[in-house]
C-alpha cells in the first residue's frame, strides 16, 4: 500500500472515531437523564464538554505538531482518549461523565487537524476532492451507525456500554500509527510557542462556547449573553494582537482567502444546524411520540444511504461542475428535509421520518463534502496546518452554535407555552407545537447558504481546478 494511502487510513480512523463521539451520545440523552436525574440543559454539557476540549486543544496542533513530530503528537493524544474514554463509561455521576468527557475532547482534538495536514500535504489541489470524498464516505458512517447501534445499545445493555465501544477502535488506530507513520523529526528551528496568543485565544474559545451553551437553558439566555459577549471581546483583543506577531497561535490571515471563510460559514448554517435539529428530535421522538431509542436511531440508517450518494455525487462531479450548485442543491434538500418533520405527528409515519431523514443526509452531506473539498483549494502546503486548525475549530463552533440558538428558541417556546419537562418526557397537548416551530426555523434557515453561495466565482474555480 502506498504511503500516502496508509496515512489517509489513519486519518480516516481518527475522523470516525470524532464522529462517533459527536453522535453515539445523543441517542442516550433520555436515559442519561434518569439515571442522574437531569435536565435537557445540564446533558447537553455531555456533549458540549467533548467539543470544548476539542476546540481548546485543536489551537495548538500546528505548533505542538512542528515541535515535536506528527507522529507522537498523533499517539499521545490517542493514549489520553483511551484513558478518558474507560472513565466516561464508569462515570458515577453527572460531573464526573462531563469531566471525562472533556478530557476525551483534550485526548481526541489532535486527530483530526494532525491527520488532516498528514493526508492533504501528500495529495495535489485536484486530487483533494476526490480525498475529501473518501473522508465524508468513511465519516458518514459514524453518523449513521452510532445511533441505531448506539439505541440498540442503550436498550439492551445500557448507557454506559456507548462509550466502551470506542475502545477497540481507538486502540486500532493507536496500532496503525505506530505502525506505519514515517517518524518526524522535531524541527530544526523550532518558532517559539505564543504564550499570551494561547492563553488569549484559549480564554475566548472557552466563553464562547460556554456562552453558547448556555444560551440554551431556560432562565439563563442573560449570562449565556454576558459570557458570550466576554469572549467575543477578548477574541477581538487577540485578532488585534496577532497581526504584529511573526508566529501567532492561530493565523487568523489564512481567513482572507475567500473560499475557506466561505466554506466555514457554509459548515456554521448547515452541519451545525442538524445537530441542533438531530438533538430536538430525539426528544421529539422519545418524549412525544413515545418512540424507542433503537428505533430513533435507526433513522440515522437511511440518513446514511442518501449521504453515501451526495458525497459519492461530489467526489464525481466537484472537478466538473464548481462548488456553488452543489452548495445551493444541498441546502435546500437539507431544508426541504428539516420541513418533512412538521408533517409527522405520530409514532407510525416512518415513510415520512424516512423521507425527511433521507433529504436532510443528502442535501446536508452535499453542502458539507462539498465545503471540504472547497476550503483548501487555494491554502498552500506550509499553511495547511494552520488552515486546518482554524478548519477543525469552526466544525466544532458549529456544532455548538446549532444546538444553542435552537435551545434558546426551544426553552423560549416552552416557557410561553406552559410545558413542562421531566426526565426527557413533555407533558403539555401542545409540546408538538413547541417542537414543530423550532424545526420551522431550522428550515428556512437554509436559504442563507443559497445565498452566501452566490458570491463564489465559480468559473474561476473551474479553470482552477483544470489546469
Amino acid at each position: 500500500m502506498q504511503y500516502r494511502k496508509k496515512v489517509a487510513a489513519i486519518y480516516l480512523l481518527g475522523f470516525f472515531v470524532d464522529l462517533v463521539n459527536m453522535f453515539i451520545a445523543n441517542v442516550a440523552y433520555p436515559d442519561i437523564a434518569r439515571a442522574f436525574g437531569a435536565s435537557v440543559a445540564e446533558l447537553a454539557w455531555v456533549s458540549n464538554a467533548y467539543i470544548l476540549g476539542l476546540t481548546l486543544v485543536i489551537p495548538l496542533s500546528a505548533w505542538l505538531a512542528r515541535t515535536y513530530g506528527s507522529k507522537r503528537i498523533f499517539m499521545a493524544s490517542l493514549a489520553l482518549f483511551l484513558i478518558a474514554t474507560v472513565g466516561a463509561g464508569a462515570a458515577a455521576s453527572l460531573a464526573a461523565l462531563i469531566g471525562w468527557r472533556l478530557l476525551q475532547g483534550l485526548g481526541g482534538g489532535l486527530l483530526i487537524p494532525v491527520g488532516q495536514t498528514l493526508a492533504y500535504r501528500l495529495y495535489q489541489p485536484r486530487e483533494r476532492a476526490g480525498l475529501s470524498s473518501m473522508i465524508m464516505l468513511v465519516g458518514l458512517l459514524a453518523p449513521a451507525l452510532s445511533p441505531a447501534l448506539g439505541g440498540w445499545i442503550v436498550d439492551t445493555l445500557g448507557w454506559r456500554w456507548l462509550f466502551f465501544l470506542n475502545l477497540p477502535l481507538a486502540a486500532l488506530a493507536l496500532a496503525m500509527a505506530g505502525c506505519w507513520l514515517r517518524p518526524e523529526p522535531a524541527g530544526a528551528v523550532c518558532s517559539p510557542l505564543d504564550i499570551d496568543g494561547l492563553a488569549c485565544a484559549s480564554l475566548a474559545l472557552l466563553l464562547i462556547l460556554s456562552g453558547l451553551s448556555t444560551l440554551g437553558n431556560a432562565g439563563q439566555q442573560a449570562v449565556g449573553c454576558a459570557v458570550l459577549a466576554a469572549g467575543l471581546l477578548i477574541f477581538i483583543r487577540y485578532v488585534r494582537g496577532s497581526s504584529r506577531k511573526l508566529h501567532p497561535i492561530l493565523n487568523l490571515t489564512l481567513l482572507r482567502d475567500p473560499l475557506l471563510k466561505l466554506a466555514m460559514l457554509i459548515y456554521l448554517l448547515i452541519p451545525g444546524v442538524f445537530m441542533g435539529v438531530s438533538l430536538l428530535a430525539m426528544f421529539y421522538l422519545q418524549g412525544v411520540l413515545g418512540m424507542s431509542a433503537s428505533r430513533t436511531g435507526a433513522l440515522m440508517l437511511p440518513w446514511a444511504l442518501a449521504a453515501f450518494l451526495a458525497i459519492s455525487l461530489t467526489g464525481k462531479r466537484f472537478n466538473r461542475y464548481g462548488p456553488r450548485p452543489l452548495f445551493q442543491l444541498g441546502a435546500l434538500a437539507h431544508g426541504g428535509g428539516i420541513a418533512l418533520l412538521l408533517g409527522v405527528t405520530q409514532a407510525g409515519q416512518l415513510p415520512l421520518l424516512t423521507a425527511a431523514y433521507m433529504l436532510m443526509g443528502f442535501g446536508g452531506s452535499l453542502a458539507s463534502s462539498a465545503a471540504q473539498s472547497t476550503a483548501f483549494l487555494q491554502t498552500a502546503d506550509e499553511h495547511l496546518g494552520q488552515a486546518s486548525a482554524l478548519w477543525n475549530i469552526n466544525r466544532q463552533l458549529s456544532f455548538c452554535l446549532g444546538v444553542a440558538l435552537l435551545g434558546v428558541l426551544f426553552n423560549l417556546l416552552l416557557a410561553w407555552d406552559g410545558t413542562v419537562e421531566l426526565s426527557g418526557m413533555y407533558q403539555s397537548r401542545h409540546a408538538m407545537h413547541v417542537f414543530h416551530s423550532c424545526f420551522a426555523v431550522a428550515a428556512a434557515s437554509s436559504l442563507l447558504p443559497v445565498l452566501l453561495s452566490l458570491r463564489i466565482k465559480n468559473s474561476e474555480i473551474l479553470q482552477f481546478l483544470r489546469q
